[in-house]
């Protein structure tokens, strides 16, 4: 009887002890892991996060831009426009921007991949394509990068007039 109910302790043990390992390795979203000797897999979320950790030295770079909202005023229903936002790295080490994102697929941020060195300049070129959209709208880009805020905000706007069929003729 001891020998059944330590055997199924065993059992109980070893099933726990399965169900709760942790298997590492790539999912179906993970586009491009990396493995670290000492943790095992990284995902690019956590590469991102281990890139921009906060400096030894404590110095960051300071994105500090002309401008950080555009109104494009009105324009035609399927207008591309584009925008070009200016910025200088006023901090005190290099600015390395990691990812654009735009809240909307037609919004296409483009900025620069090398470092930009303390003192000096860059720019993010933002096209908006307004092909199917048509009123006041607003987008905005998130720039990821390791400034102390990790993030930097931009914003376009503008007014889609919808041009009517007669016109169209």
């Amino acid at each position: 009887m001891i020998k059944k109910i330590n055997f199924m302790c065993l059992v109980a043990i070893l099933a726990l002890q399965v169900s709760c390992k942790k298997e590492v390795g790539p999912s179906e979203n993970d586009s491009n892991p990396r493995m670290d000797e000492k943790h095992g897999l990284i995902r690019p979320e956590e590469i991102q996060k281990e890139e921009l950790s906060k400096p030894v030295d404590g110095k960051y770079p300071v994105m500090t831009f002309a401008e950080t909202e555009f109104d494009f005023g009105e324009i035609n229903q399927g207008d591309k426009v584009d925008h070009i936002f200016s910025f200088k790295n006023t901090g005190e080490a290099d600015l390395i921007i990691t990812h654009a994102q735009a809240s909307c697929g037609c919004t296409v941020p483009e900025y620069p991949k090398e470092a930009i060195k303390p003192g000096e300049s860059g720019k993010i070129k933002v096209t908006f394509n307004s092909a199917g959209k048509s009123g006041q709208t607003m987008k905005t880009i998130t720039i990821s990068c390791n400034t102390e805020s990790r993030n930097e905000l931009l914003k376009i706007k503008t007014f889609i007039n919808v041009p009517n069929k007669e016109q169209k003729k």
